[in-house]
């Protein structure tokens, strides 16, 4: 089940970056496919980076907090969760404005997606067996939903957009909801 789980967050936290891709398709036609794979690679490896940052610190706090880290996931998850749904309403003006070919703009853009990431990083030192393994999941799958993401926009435009954030942010809700009810269950 440890596996599922991870899969699903790391297709959650993949969502901003996917939808980033997807405005990016729709509104740079002409993009090379050096600039998609640079693109995809900074999401990815940005997505796999801040985890591992926030998961450090989980694992300081773990004995501390061991007795309530259920609480603490489920907050985490929902926080992020309920921020990317009320995001994707939000008007994003800067993402089509900005040019993802220049190296200093898509650093940017790659930092502004995966901060959600660091969060769910501390959840995760409470969660999983195998931080490399959880790290890895987010990395490829971001990468790949990345570079997929261009394709969508230069095909269908922004009709996915918002839809994509807000399944992503419901995935994480779900997912939080699921360790709450699981301990709760499990400890009577």
């Amino acid at each position: 089940m440890e596996i599922l789980t991870v899969i699903l967050i790391a297709v959650g936290l993949a969502m901003d970056a996917f939808a980033v891709s997807v405005v990016t398709g729709s509104v740079y036609q002409e993009l090379h496919v050096k600039h998609v794979l640079r693109m995809a690679l900074f999401f990815g490896a940005f997505q796999a980076i801040m985890p591992i940052i926030g998961s450090l610190a989980g694992l300081g706090l773990k004995q501390y907090i061991a007795a309530y880290d259920h609480w603490i996931a489920f907050g985490l998850l929902s926080l992020v969760g309920g921020k990317m749904i009320l995001e994707a309403f939000e008007i994003k003006s800067a993402e089509k404005n900005a040019d993802p070919s220049n190296l200093l703009v898509l650093l940017s853009l790659s930092i502004a997606t995966s901060i959600d990431a660091l969060a769910v990083g501390f959840t995760l030192s409470l969660l999983v067996a195998s931080l490399t393994f959880a790290v890895s999941m987010i990395g490829l799958i971001t990468f790949g939903l990345s570079y997929l993401g261009v394709s969508v926009g230069k095909r269908f435009g922004h009709f996915f957009e918002i839809k994509i954030e807000v399944l992503g942010g419901l995935i994480l809700l779900g997912i939080g909801i699921k360790i709450l009810v699981t301990h709760i269950l499990g400890g009577l």
